[in-house]
């Protein structure tokens, strides 16, 4: 039923059945890893997974349908490291009850790297990526070293994470 519901949809919106399918695809890997998520507590792994697919197939299924244009959805490749850094939140609250730094840290480190990409991806400032590399170099090393002191202090191991 759903399959057909988007091959109608790609049908009427003149796309191909390849990209539909690729992004039907994506959506039932992601119901299927959001079931095991639900049906073996604690996999916090497989509701990463789930939420991670289920942006990526709603992004190429726009895509497909023509709603996102063709020359956005080649530029728009760094929304990888964007859609990989909302999923680590909800992986870290089924994991823990809470948010732990332990997710939010390289959550939000994958979020500011995908937007960081996608500005130079859509050319919004007006030099070239090598050229803030070779500037600001000593500030991204100076980021990286904080990243890396919030994220062992948020690993530490407390008494009552020991049974987890």
């Amino acid at each position: 039923m759903f399959l057909g519901s988007a091959f109608l949809l790609g049908s009427l919106a003149g796309t191909s059945g390849i990209s539909v399918f690729l992004a039907f695809f994506f959506v039932i890997a992601g119901i299927l890893c959001a079931v095991l998520a639900v049906k073996l507590n604690k996999r916090s792994t497989y509701l990463f997974f789930a939420a991670f697919f289920l942006m990526d197939g709603f992004f190429l299924f726009l895509s497909a349908l023509g709603i996102i244009p063709r020359a956005f959805f080649y530029r728009a490749w760094p929304l990888i490291s964007v859609f990989s850094g909302l999923a680590l939140l909800p992986a870290g609250w089924r994991r823990y009850g809470a948010f732990r730094s332990r997710y939010i840290v390289p959550s939000i480190a994958f979020l500011i790297l995908g937007c960081v990409l996608l500005v130079f991806s859509f050319d919004v400032v007006d030099f070239s990526f090598r050229q803030f590399i070779l500037d600001w170099w000593p500030v991204l090393i100076a980021f990286s070293g904080l990243l890396l002191v919030l994220f062992s202090l948020g690993t530490k191991n407390n008494p009552g994470d020991q049974g987890q």
